[in-house]
């Protein structure tokens, strides 16, 4: 696990390919000084994918309508995208809503069908038990009693796109550090077992310590070289993982 200090579009497509790259670069929606759009990586991402990869951007709607025309510049088609609910959020004015929601969006290669993207479809054990009754009498001929079956509690579903984890404010080590549990199930769903994943905005790296609880090989990028260093004092403080090919 390694995280590499400067600018990702110069030090991270010779490191690839990869099986899979989530970013989370600045959105551009504030006037902080490290709040600025990034021009130019997102051709240089689509061609560190392997064929079968994919990329997961975090960002919010302003971001994504900004950039969309950029995404299918660089060979990128969209797959679908997660809400991210938190348990608070930011007021930038006091006559609009308070925004609680971030969107992570996936993208791929535009020359490869999505049946040739790895997925793995992420379910959850909480299906609600329920009888459900037939209305009406089947069309068939003789007389059939009114049916009805029963689905039990615990039973695995297919997750949902809205995704409540609370964000990491007060333990946070970079303001807009994503929780890791949300960052695990983009993972677990779009990186193939022992594969790489690039971070190209490493930013903390939470994506890293995820990375080590899924057993993935991971190698990151971060333009703040002080940052950069707490990350890898993050990622060196967790304990081993083995498991058959995690570095």
């Amino acid at each position: 696990m390694t995280i590499l200090t400067g600018d990702c579009r110069e030090v991270m497509p010779a490191h690839g390919p990869f099986d899979m790259i989530l970013a989370d670069p600045p959105y551009g929606d504030t006037s902080l000084a490290w709040d600025r759009r990034v021009d130019g990586w997102l051709p240089l991402a689509r061609a560190a994918l392997r064929p079968a990869a994919s990329l997961w951007v975090f960002g919010s709607l302003r971001y994504f309508l900004a950039t969309a025309g950029q995404f299918a510049d660089a060979g990128l088609r969209y797959a679908q995208e997660i809400v991210w609910e938190k348990q608070n959020g930011s007021g930038f004015h006091a006559d609009r809503f308070r925004r609680v929601h971030e969107l992570a969006v996936q993208f791929y290669r535009a020359d490869v069908p999505w049946r040739g993207i790895f997925n793995a479809v992420q379910t959850t054990p909480d299906a609600t038990a329920r009888t459900a009754r037939r209305k009406r009498r089947p069309t068939h001929t003789g007389h059939i009693d009114a049916g009805h079956y029963v689905s039990h509690d615990g039973g695995p579903r297919l997750m949902r796109s809205v995704i409540s984890v609370r964000n990491a404010h007060g333990r946070a080590i970079h303001p807009t550090e994503k929780p890791v549990a949300l960052l695990e199930i983009l993972i677990r769903t779009s990186c193939p077992p022992r594969g790489l994943l690039g971070d190209w905005f490493a930013g903390s790296g939470a994506v890293g310590e995820a990375c080590r609880l899924t057993g993935l090989r991971y190698l990151g990028c971060e333009i703040d070289a002080g940052m950069a260093e707490r990350a890898r004092t993050r990622l060196a403080a967790l304990l081993p993982f083995d498991a058959g090919g995690a570095a």
